[in-house]
């Protein structure tokens, strides 16, 4: 049974579930972590939040501040806010209930279900499988926002069109590929009959109860929405001119509209094997499983504190705790979900503007380490000695679909292009050394909310130089 309570102002509830105390049997304080909120949200000048704490079998939800400065209107829990890239790991859970049916194996390679499939370099398509895609070391892009219209064809139409795109690297090289959860999302649609949207629906949000989850704007609608805002740090932002960017197209990898509350229910699934709290069967044990296992090592162990990648989880390691989760931006508006498995914790985060990843850092750090006892990373910083650089080796251009990335005696210029152009103004920003390959850059501006925004060159497996930015790999095509 289901039991749910508001305060005077219905800021907070607590939902029944997989149980109703902490994994050590304590009741969850939950004045005190709205108070925690309330604090950390307005220091932070973040305009509007939602904080979810799965603990114990119970979603406990809080929200703080406003949905839009411009109306003032409060947030609540029931409110809904764009989730971004964690989009990613609902696809991926929608990809393995396939795999449970017995539609396709993990090693399935894509042309075998998709013939339209394809890339620029036709030996690497014939490679390309659905694990690698799952994991992002298929060598896909990231950044091809092309947008196909809103019919129910726009996945089928944009696969068609990325045949044309160039892979980033060589497949079962990590890069994180934002084009191949679209093609797992056309994939999905192929062998159910059923668009990615409806498919979700059916397989995941009704199943799960997750009745403030959807894909489609139009349906986010009867819901209070969260309106995107971009400003300067240092300050309260304003509302953004658009409420998001992102065609239909792109939905699979960057598309569901949600509550926190709804993001720690899916992630409850997870933690309960693959169950729904009613005991349905939503994944197999073993696809729960092979969601968490290690698929790969991650050259960028900053930017979303990565330890390694799974089958749509970033996996993390704190100090011997393992952990999953993930990270979504979407023109101001930041999501966090973090799971710790043996504490049966999950903690979801849904901004909407200012520093967000501050909040977010300050906030899970006491969270997290109160009921899992996990202990956050250090923030990513310059080192107190730097080492010397040969900047001859590093210096030039880098380009994949979307970005062009400039590097010259310790400067770096990261440039919009192609269908990403009006999406932000270019960002100039100065190389601070951590290592002789790992570097700090300061002055990304409103766009990315912490000090520092970790830089990694490297060496793909076909001798290319790269650079990693955002755990994207560019290669370099000028010296």
């Amino acid at each position: 049974m289901t039991n749910v309570n508001h305060d005077e102002q219905g800021n907070w509830r607590a939902e029944g579930g997989w149980g109703s105390a902490d994994s050590q049997g304590r009741r969850l304080d939950l004045a005190r972590w709205q108070a925690r909120l309330d604090e950390l949200r307005d220091k932070h000048h973040v305009p509007g939040a939602q904080l979810a704490i799965l603990t114990g079998g119970t979603v406990h939800e809080l929200a703080s501040g406003v949905l839009h400065r411009g109306t003032g209107h409060e947030v609540t829990a029931d409110s809904v806010f764009l989730s971004g890239s964690i989009a990613k790991v609902y696809t991926a859970a929608l990809v393995m209930t396939l795999v449970d049916e017995g539609l396709l194996t993990l090693d399935t390679r894509v042309v075998d279900v998709l013939p339209e499939f394809g890339t620029p370099d036709p030996e690497a398509t014939a490679k390309i499988t659905v694990r690698q895609l799952l994991s992002h070391t298929g060598g896909v892009t990231n950044d091809f926002n092309h947008d196909t219209g809103r019919g129910d064809d726009c996945l089928a139409e944009y696969v068609k069109a990325a045949r044309d795109v160039a892979l980033d690297c060589p497949p079962g090289t990590l890069s994180y590929g934002g084009l191949g959860y679209v093609v797992l999302g056309r994939l999905v649609e192929v062998l159910t009959g059923r668009t990615w949207d409806e498919a979700l629906r059916e397989r995941l949000f009704a199943p799960l109860g997750l009745g403030h989850s959807m894909t489609l704007p139009e349906e986010a609608l009867r819901f209070r929405v969260a309106m995107s805002h971009l400003g300067e740090p240092g300050a309260y932002p304003d509302p953004a001119p658009v409420w998001d960017m992102m065609p239909r197209s792109v939905g699979p990898a960057a598309r569901i509209i949600t509550s926190a509350g709804d993001m720690a229910r899916f992630a409850g699934m997870h933690l309960a094997g693959g169950a729904a709290p009613d005991g349905a069967r939503v994944l197999s044990a073993a696809s729960v499983a092979a969601m968490q296992h290690r698929e790969t090592d991650v050259p960028d162990k900053w930017t979303v504190s990565a330890d390694g990648w799974g089958l749509g989880w970033t996996l993390y390691d704190w100090d011997g705790i393992a952990g999953y989760g993930h990270d979504g931006a979407a023109i101001g508006q930041y999501g966090y979900l973090r799971v710790v498995p043996e504490a049966g914790v999950a903690v979801a985060l849904l901004t909407n503007g200012g520093a967000a990843r501050r909040l977010y850092a300050d906030l899970f750090a006491e969270l997290l380490r109160e009921l899992a006892g996990v202990r956050m990373p250090e923030p990513f910083a310059p080192a107190a000695e730097p080492p010397a650089i040969d900047w001859a080796t590093l210096n030039g251009t880098y380009r994949r679909e979307g970005v062009v990335i400039t590097v010259t005696e310790g400067r770096m210029r990261y440039e919009f292009v192609d269908g990403m152009k009006d999406l932000s103004p270019p960002l100039d920003m100065e190389l601070a050394p951590v290592t002789d390959t790992v570097f700090a850059a300061s002055g990304a501006g409103p766009s990315f909310s912490e000090d520092y925004m970790p830089v990694v060159f490297a060496t793909l497996t076909d001798g290319t130089r790269c650079v990693y930015v955002g755990m994207r790999a560019t290669p370099k095509v000028t010296a």
